[in-house]
């Protein structure tokens, strides 16, 4: 969890705090351990004329204190001028501070931005199971699905009505003007007509038909009555009105209930006919062309493109505007079943990965000799002083155990040679 801008600082300041006093503690041991070495060889020094013995006492004191300061002179060079004496190669950290971010920058595009380290440690992470398990939750398919929406509807206000729909109209003639509509509908009608399944679509207009004319009866009757001659009796009106009408409602009956009957056949023969005129007539392909042709030049089509528009920015500010509602969108449903498919199907796993590493391995080759120049360029805006600081914070505790290391086995070194010599007096 990110913390919010003032506890984030806090909490920096907190740590540095604790950095701070862990260092001077250290520093005081180290401090304090070289001091002891520098009395006991002042006293050894001393009272060494009075007991010999203690020659051996003053070397290992005095190797000490050589090694504590020679290694105090080391680590404190790396960030200071020793006792504020401008000695060469010292104060290293705030004198090399470029060098040293253009060294790290190169260092970290060398051994971390690689093809090899990204693509291994992303196939580790299971970037798509992981991913499929996060969309699966329809919590976060819905967070998704509205941050989304709010951003592309906010994005659809921005935009002038007439400049989208100039673009949808050029779009939707250019894609509709390099289809060839013949065959396209060839293969749909085909596809129709297999096992029979254009006879159910008949059925559906023959009750439809069957209905409308019930439903349109009196409509029937007044067009009847306008047709006839004025001089026929309305009678003769009723006659002809039922007539038709009955005629009209015995051939639908029929219809729906004679799988063989004759006007089935001349359908099925002339959707079969059609079907072959799409896919073989050249004549014709090229009228269904012309009727294309015809439709994006009509006003319909523009109208049509303008719905598109229109109908598509309203439903997302319609979504936007109910963010309470619990019933879940088309957007968020998508979302949980493609999370859940994937994570039923390894292969589709397999190639979400593929994509991840695929993306971060490109974004990687373009833009690691960037993130190079933005470590080094960040060092180097560093105040010095500033920079030195934080990386005593960092690494300081543990080289004031150099610096006590380098008291101990100074003694140690200089018993030894103490010995040694002793020994072949």
């Amino acid at each position: 969890m990110t913390l919010p801008a003032a506890p984030r600082a806090m909490a920096i300041l907190q740590d540095e705090a604790t950095r701070q006093k862990a260092l001077d503690t250290m520093k005081r041991r180290a401090t304090l351990l070289l001091i002891a070495a520098t009395v006991l060889f002042i006293v050894a020094r001393v009272l060494e004329s009075r007991f010999a013995w203690l020659a051996i006492v003053r070397a290992t004191a005095e190797a000490s204190m050589v090694g504590g300061l020679a290694d105090w002179f080391a680590v404190t060079a790396l960030f200071r001028h020793p006792l504020g004496i401008p000695i060469p190669h010292t104060a290293i950290v705030p004198a090399r501070k470029d060098r040293v971010g253009r060294t790290l920058g190169a260092f970290v595009q060398r051994n971390f931005l690689t093809r090899d380290v990204i693509e291994h440690r992303l196939r580790a992470a299971q970037v798509g199971k992981r991913l499929a398990e996060w969309l699966a939750d329809p919590v976060n398919a819905r967070t998704i699905a509205r941050s989304a929406a709010s951003a592309m509807s906010s994005g659809a206000q921005m935009l002038r009505d007439e400049d989208v729909q100039e673009v949808l109209d050029r779009s939707l003639a250019k894609r509709v003007r390099s289809m060839h509509l013949a065959p396209l509908l060839g293969k749909v009608l085909a596809v129709m007509t297999e096992d029979n399944r254009h006879q159910e679509v008949l059925d559906e207009v023959i009750e439809l038909a069957s209905r409308t004319v019930n439903d349109n009866s009196d409509l029937i009757r007044e067009r009847i009555e306008k047709e006839t001659p004025w001089w026929i009796p309305s009678a003769v009106d009723d006659k002809i009105f039922k007539r038709v009408l009955g005629a009209i409602q015995r051939l639908l009956t029929e219809l729906s209930a004679d799988p063989y009957h004759p006007l089935r056949g001349r359908f099925d023969n002339s959707l079969h006919e059609f079907v072959d005129k799409l896919n073989t007539s050249p004549d014709f392909a090229a009228k269904v062309d012309a009727w294309k042709e015809e439709f994006l030049d009509n006003e319909a089509a523009r109208k049509f493109s303008a719905s598109i528009w229109q109908e598509g920015k309203e439903a997302l500010a319609r979504y936007v505007a109910n963010p309470e509602s619990k019933a879940p969108g088309v957007i968020e449903e998508s979302l949980t079943k493609f999370g859940q498919k994937a994570l039923d199907d390894p292969d589709l796993l397999a190639k979400m990965d593929e994509f991840a590493v695929d993306v971060a391995v490109f974004l990687v080759a373009r833009y690691q000799d960037e993130v190079a120049d933005l470590i080094a360029s960040t060092v180097s805006s560093w105040d010095p002083e500033l920079t030195s600081r934080r990386v005593e914070l960092a690494i300081g505790r543990d080289l004031q155990f150099i610096r006590i290391n380098g008291t101990l086995v100074g003694g140690l070194a200089g018993l030894l040679i103490y010995l040694i010599s002793s020994a072949f007096r």
